[in-house]
């Protein structure tokens, strides 16, 4: 579809998974008409993801907490907008508030899915159907097509790259070496703990892991600098030396760096997940509370793993029944067969 080119605005996400996931929107405007401009505006703390979007022209950052109206704020950040001139805006957030700044900034097409009273503040909002768009990729590709289109097809998965000078400059600045493959662990996730499988899981796999040759790298924020001890604190001694805890170590921007080193990977489901399946790696994704059918890895190395019990997905931050058994009951051992599918390379026919 050839269009004239335009400089548009999307208002993203706040969290890095569906950030990741935004590209997809970014690429298919790309596809459209090469010359369109893409400005991001987003949390500062997403900005090194949009970094290693060659698709985006430019990130702006949105400074508002998360969840904080600040409707003057809002008002005034609109209107430093104006002399911009954007032609379109595209606002992926539901919310009323994600609303207003393109509203303020006086940008004559506002797109996005109808939610929480702002269909004045848009000019063409969509009422969605989740059986014809049950994924969140394909909700966010939609707002690039007009509203009477098809579902987008063939949406490009995410693909984050990585300048190899900063990369080695990151690995320095840790010390780390890249002589045996690399487990990356990410035991985190912001969301809350019921989505977070436990410690003494991912400490079982690592010696496995271990014993087999792997040296282990543990990521994460500054929140999951304790997992990454307490995973630590059950690894065997002599193997200590290849485990490296880098929660709340590294910035978003060396921590992708570094993921784009690993062999595979084992995360819960977050944001260095979705980040993982961007950067093509392998990936063994840990579900509890929550569901692979919206918001997936968007690869083809993915191992999707999470137990049947009756009480999930309840999508809940927090256990409602306080056990937990949707990430107790999912045992190491279904990691560590993911991972060795993963990386087994597969045989060819006749040898």
């Amino acid at each position: 579809m050839a269009e004239s080119p335009e400089h548009i605005l999307i208002v993203g996400p706040s969290w890095v998974g569906d950030m990741v996931m935004a590209q997809s929107l970014f690429t298919l405007l790309k596809a459209q008409n090469a010359a369109h401009r893409i400005t991001v505006m987003a949390p500062d703390w997403t900005r090194p993801v949009l970094a290693r979007m060659p698709e985006v022209d430019e990130s702006l950052d949105l400074p508002l907490d998360h969840g904080e109206l600040a409707l003057g704020k809002r008002r005034r950040i609109g209107k430093s907008l104006r002399e911009r001139h954007f032609d379109r805006a595209i606002v992926l957030p539901n919310s009323l508030k994600s609303a207003l700044i393109p509203f303020h900034a006086g940008i004559p097409n506002r797109v996005g899915w109808r939610g929480e009273m702002r269909d004045l503040l848009l000019t063409d909002c969509r009422r969605l159907d989740k059986k014809q768009y049950p994924l969140m990729v394909q909700r966010f590709a939609a707002l690039a097509l007009p509203a009477d289109a098809p579902p987008p097809e063939d949406i490009r998965a995410p693909a984050l790259t990585f300048a190899e000078e900063q990369r080695t400059a990151t690995l320095a600045a840790f010390d780390l070496g890249t002589e045996q493959p690399i487990l990356a662990l990410c035991p985190g996730a912001e969301f809350g703990e019921a989505k977070q499988w436990p410690a003494e899981h991912f400490a079982v796999l690592a010696n496995t892991m271990l014993e087999q040759g792997w040296q282990v790298w543990i990521f994460g924020s500054r929140n999951d600098q304790l997992a990454g001890e307490a995973i630590l604190a059950d690894i065997n001694t002599d193997c200590l030396p290849r485990v490296h805890n880098l929660a709340g170590k590294t910035d978003l921007g060396q921590a992708i760096d570094l993921l784009s080193l690993a062999g595979a990977v084992v995360s819960n489901d977050s944001g260095l997940m979705h980040i993982a399946a961007a950067l093509a790696k392998p990936v063994a994704a840990i579900y509890g509370s929550t569901s692979p059918d919206f918001t997936p890895p968007l690869s083809e190395k993915v191992e999707l793993l999470a137990t049947d019990i009756s009480c999930r997905p309840c999508f809940k931050r927090v256990c409602p029944y306080g056990h937990r058994r949707c990430l107790t009951e999912l045992h190491p051992d279904e990691a560590i067969r993911a991972l060795h599918k993963l990386t087994t390379p597969e045989k060819q026919p006749g040898h």
